[in-house]
Protein backbone atom coordinates (compact mmCIF):
# COMPACT_ATOMS: atom_id res chain seq x y z
CA UNK A 1 0.00 0.00 0.00
CA UNK A 2 1.03 3.48 -1.15
CA UNK A 3 -0.70 5.99 0.85
CA UNK A 4 -0.17 9.57 1.21
CA UNK A 5 2.41 10.84 3.36
CA UNK A 6 -0.08 12.78 5.65
CA UNK A 7 -3.35 9.90 5.63
CA UNK A 8 -0.15 7.35 6.44
CA UNK A 9 0.59 9.57 9.56
CA UNK A 10 -2.53 10.35 10.63
CA UNK A 11 -3.66 6.35 10.55
CA UNK A 12 -0.35 6.13 12.15
CA UNK A 13 -0.82 8.43 15.01
CA UNK A 14 -4.04 6.98 14.94
CA UNK A 15 -2.79 3.82 16.11
CA UNK A 16 -0.62 5.33 18.55
CA UNK A 17 -3.60 6.55 20.05
CA UNK A 18 -5.16 3.41 20.78
CA UNK A 19 -2.89 2.01 22.07
CA UNK A 20 -2.32 4.34 24.65
CA UNK A 21 -5.71 4.43 25.49
CA UNK A 22 -5.04 0.80 25.94
CA UNK A 23 -2.53 1.21 28.53
CA UNK A 24 -4.06 3.80 30.28
CA UNK A 25 -7.40 1.64 30.60
CA UNK A 26 -6.02 -1.50 32.10
CA UNK A 27 -3.85 0.47 34.43
CA UNK A 28 -7.52 2.65 35.53
CA UNK A 29 -9.02 -0.51 35.29
CA UNK A 30 -12.12 0.55 32.71
CA UNK A 31 -13.01 -2.64 31.47
CA UNK A 32 -16.03 -1.87 29.28
CA UNK A 33 -14.01 1.32 27.71
CA UNK A 34 -11.14 -1.04 27.29
CA UNK A 35 -13.26 -4.24 25.19
CA UNK A 36 -14.28 -0.92 23.13
CA UNK A 37 -10.83 -0.93 21.74
CA UNK A 38 -11.31 -4.21 20.10
CA UNK A 39 -12.87 -5.39 16.78
CA UNK A 40 -15.72 -7.49 17.73
CA UNK A 41 -14.09 -10.82 16.10
CA UNK A 42 -10.68 -9.85 17.60
CA UNK A 43 -8.38 -12.55 18.90
CA UNK A 44 -5.71 -12.37 21.63
CA UNK A 45 -2.47 -15.29 22.49
CA UNK A 46 0.13 -15.05 24.83
CA UNK A 47 -1.85 -14.03 28.04
CA UNK A 48 -1.81 -16.14 30.83
CA UNK A 49 -5.65 -15.10 32.27
CA UNK A 50 -7.41 -16.66 28.91
CA UNK A 51 -6.60 -18.87 26.71
CA UNK A 52 -5.41 -18.34 23.08
CA UNK A 53 -7.46 -17.25 20.38
CA UNK A 54 -10.12 -16.06 23.22
CA UNK A 55 -12.22 -13.19 22.05
CA UNK A 56 -12.37 -9.56 23.40
CA UNK A 57 -15.12 -10.24 26.21
CA UNK A 58 -13.24 -12.94 27.76
CA UNK A 59 -9.59 -11.28 27.44
CA UNK A 60 -11.50 -8.29 29.51
CA UNK A 61 -13.16 -10.90 31.78
CA UNK A 62 -9.88 -12.50 32.09
CA UNK A 63 -7.32 -9.63 32.49
CA UNK A 64 -9.99 -8.00 35.12
CA UNK A 65 -9.77 -11.03 37.03
CA UNK A 66 -6.77 -11.44 37.30
CA UNK A 67 -5.35 -7.99 38.00
CA UNK A 68 -8.24 -6.29 39.21
CA UNK A 69 -7.05 -5.41 43.35
CA UNK A 70 -3.86 -4.90 41.89
CA UNK A 71 -1.40 -1.70 41.22
CA UNK A 72 -0.39 -2.07 37.53
CA UNK A 73 1.38 0.14 34.94
CA UNK A 74 1.60 -0.97 31.46
CA UNK A 75 3.78 0.83 28.79
CA UNK A 76 4.98 0.72 25.68
CA UNK A 77 7.74 2.62 23.35
CA UNK A 78 8.73 3.19 20.21
CA UNK A 79 6.21 1.34 18.31
CA UNK A 80 6.92 0.12 14.37
CA UNK A 81 3.58 0.17 12.80
CA UNK A 82 3.10 -0.73 9.10
CA UNK A 83 0.13 -0.19 6.76
CA UNK A 84 -0.94 -3.41 5.26
CA UNK A 85 -3.62 -2.24 3.59
CA UNK A 86 -6.07 1.04 2.97
CA UNK A 87 -8.04 -0.36 6.37
CA UNK A 88 -5.10 -2.91 7.76
CA UNK A 89 -1.93 -2.60 9.67
CA UNK A 90 0.32 -4.36 11.84
CA UNK A 91 2.05 -3.13 14.86
CA UNK A 92 5.18 -4.30 17.31
CA UNK A 93 5.57 -2.47 20.31
CA UNK A 94 8.18 -3.23 23.00
CA UNK A 95 6.53 -2.71 26.55
CA UNK A 96 7.26 -3.58 30.11
CA UNK A 97 4.68 -4.08 32.71
CA UNK A 98 4.54 -3.47 36.28
CA UNK A 99 2.08 -5.52 38.36
CA UNK A 100 1.34 -5.42 42.81
CA UNK A 101 -0.91 -6.71 44.45
CA UNK A 102 -0.72 -4.76 47.41
CA UNK A 103 -2.53 -6.93 49.81
CA UNK A 104 -0.96 -10.30 49.20
CA UNK A 105 -0.37 -12.80 51.61
CA UNK A 106 3.23 -13.71 50.31
CA UNK A 107 5.88 -12.04 48.75
CA UNK A 108 5.28 -14.69 46.43
CA UNK A 109 2.20 -13.38 45.40
CA UNK A 110 2.88 -9.61 45.63
CA UNK A 111 3.71 -9.47 41.39
CA UNK A 112 6.29 -9.36 38.90
CA UNK A 113 8.11 -7.27 36.40
CA UNK A 114 7.93 -8.26 33.07
CA UNK A 115 9.10 -6.97 29.50
CA UNK A 116 8.50 -8.34 26.09
CA UNK A 117 6.37 -7.05 22.94
CA UNK A 118 2.78 -6.90 22.07
CA UNK A 119 2.31 -7.69 18.52
CA UNK A 120 -0.37 -6.75 17.01
CA UNK A 121 -2.84 -6.04 13.88
CA UNK A 122 -5.57 -3.30 13.60
CA UNK A 123 -8.65 -2.86 11.39
CA UNK A 124 -9.98 0.60 10.56
CA UNK A 125 -14.20 0.26 11.52
CA UNK A 126 -16.03 2.98 11.01
CA UNK A 127 -13.42 5.48 10.75
CA UNK A 128 -11.74 4.46 14.02
CA UNK A 129 -8.92 1.94 14.49
CA UNK A 130 -9.45 -0.66 16.84
CA UNK A 131 -7.63 -3.87 17.43
CA UNK A 132 -8.15 -7.16 15.74
CA UNK A 133 -5.29 -9.24 17.33
CA UNK A 134 -2.93 -8.53 19.95
CA UNK A 135 -0.10 -11.00 21.25
CA UNK A 136 1.88 -10.90 24.10
CA UNK A 137 5.57 -12.29 23.35
CA UNK A 138 7.42 -12.04 27.13
CA UNK A 139 10.98 -11.63 26.87
CA UNK A 140 11.50 -11.71 30.98
CA UNK A 141 9.15 -11.74 33.69
CA UNK A 142 10.64 -11.61 36.94
CA UNK A 143 8.53 -11.62 40.32
CA UNK A 144 9.08 -9.99 43.25
CA UNK A 145 11.82 -10.43 45.68
CA UNK A 146 11.75 -10.42 48.97
CA UNK A 147 12.96 -7.16 49.98
CA UNK A 148 11.03 -5.55 46.70
CA UNK A 149 9.65 -2.04 48.66
CA UNK A 150 6.04 -1.76 49.87
CA UNK A 151 3.54 0.52 47.83
CA UNK A 152 3.63 4.15 49.95
CA UNK A 153 0.35 5.27 51.12
CA UNK A 154 -0.76 8.77 49.96
CA UNK A 155 0.06 8.85 45.96
CA UNK A 156 -2.38 10.40 43.80
CA UNK A 157 -4.13 7.55 41.84
CA UNK A 158 -4.88 8.14 38.12
CA UNK A 159 -8.36 10.36 37.55
CA UNK A 160 -10.26 7.00 35.44
CA UNK A 161 -12.61 10.09 33.66
CA UNK A 162 -9.69 12.33 32.96
CA UNK A 163 -10.01 11.66 29.31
Amino acid sequence: MTPSTLEHLLAIESIRQLKAAYCRLVDTKQWGRLQALFTADATVAGFGSVPDGSGPAAFVAGVAARIRESVSLHHVHAPEIVLTGADTARGCWPMMDYVEFPNAATIAERGWIGWGFYEEEYRRVGGEWRISFMRLARQRMDDFEPDHPALKPGRIAPDPGWL
